[in-house]
């Protein structure tokens, strides 16, 4: 399956039907009098979250969705028909844009969520409505409204607590593999991966842990240079970033440097996001123990916590940055709680 995380659509909401002009003619009637009915409303586009897609290739070949008119109203005061609304089914994390004025319309974060993004005209009046005391014959109705038109631009935010960085061929498609069931193709050369990959890790507790591996990214990436650009707001909700950092590369320190300059460039907080630095690839190092040392100092001396030391290929050293990430999970969460509780003032 292809995987397609933006998508640019028109959507119309149904046209509300048109009021009518009708009269009563029953001969047991003498007074007779307008009997015209309202038009009934047109549908809305409404965008519900479902549990079982992952991408928005569908809207690559459906760029335009259009809710059902409403029906005209009939005669002896019958109100018509109401358009069906046109319910559209998108992947969990859609965030829906309004391509001409780049407001946020809405975030679909939930399972079962909805969100109307084209609201159907309302119907039109028939005569019925404009009987008074002055007016006992109206001869006229209303025509019903048109529905919303609106140009959308959705983006999908994969949902993770865990995000993956590194430059390429880091090792974050072997670890997600290593660590999940995930099975991402992996091979010895960069920009392997070319779309994020997600796995779910299980925490001692039983409960998953959803990782997503964030390729592409490489100097530049917020400027749109490699893939890193198209991918970097997979990693904007996530909670807890887990750097990668190959102690082959010919200066590892650089390769870390490089990474964290696009996470400020790219901004919306990524930089402060809580990260966990881990040298991967000591299966496959040269390096012995002192100048191992060395680059964990010089990291340590940049961002506060120890750095691990892994093999994603081996799974050496995993366990005690698993105990790690579930240690940062669980302090944050403690933390939105303590935040979430109300306070007692007597």
């Amino acid at each position: 399956m292809q995987f397609i995380d933006c998508a640019e659509i028109e959507v119309e909401a149904g046209k509300g039907g048109d009021g009518i002009v009708a009269f009563r003619r029953e001969k047991y009637v003498p007074a007779g009098g307008p009997a015209g009915g309202n038009g009934g409303r047109g549908g809305s586009v409404i965008f519900v979250a479902a549990e079982n897609l992952q991408t928005l290739l569908d809207f690559r070949y459906n760029r335009q969705i259009k809710a059902e008119n409403g029906k005209r109203g009939g005669p002896n005061n019958c109100t018509g028909a109401n358009g069906r609304d046109r319910l559209v089914e998108v992947p969990v994390g859609t965030v829906v844009y309004d391509a001409t004025t780049g407001e946020t319309i809405g975030d679909l974060v939930e399972i079962g969520q909805t969100l109307v993004v084209a609201e159907g005209g309302k119907g039109g009046l028939g005569n019925k409505h404009f009987l008074s005391n002055k007016n006992r014959a109206p001869d006229y109705a209303l025509p019903g409204l048109d529905g919303e038109q609106r140009l959308l631009r959705l983006e999908l935010k994969l949902l993770a607590e865990v995000g993956i960085v590194g430059l390429p061929n880091a090792g974050k498609s072997t670890l997600i593999s290593a660590l999940s069931a995930a099975r991402p193709k992996i091979a010895d050369y960069p920009f392997t991966t070319l779309v994020p990959n997600l796995g779910v890790v299980r925490k001692p507790t039983g409960d998953g842990t959803v990782f997503a591996d964030i390729p592409g990214l490489i100097e530049g990436a917020h400027e749109g240079a490699g893939l890193g650009y198209e991918f970097l707001r997979h990693i904007e909700r996530t909670k807890v970033l887990l750097h990668l950092v190959d102690v082959t590369a010919a200066d590892p320190i650089a390769d870390y440097e490089t990474i964290q300059q696009e996470l400020v460039a790219y901004g919306r907080g990524l930089s402060d996001r809580p990260q966990i630095v881990a040298l991967n690839k000591l299966d496959a190092t040269d390096l012995d123990g002192d100048a191992l040392d060395a680059i964990a100092a010089e990291l340590e001396a940049r961002i506060p916590g120890p750095i691990f030391r892994i093999s994603a290929v081996t799974r050496a050293g995993l366990d005690p940055l698993l105990q790690e990430i579930w240690r940062t999970l669980d302090d944050l969460s403690a933390r939105d709680v303590a935040v979430e509780m109300p306070v007692f003032n007597p």
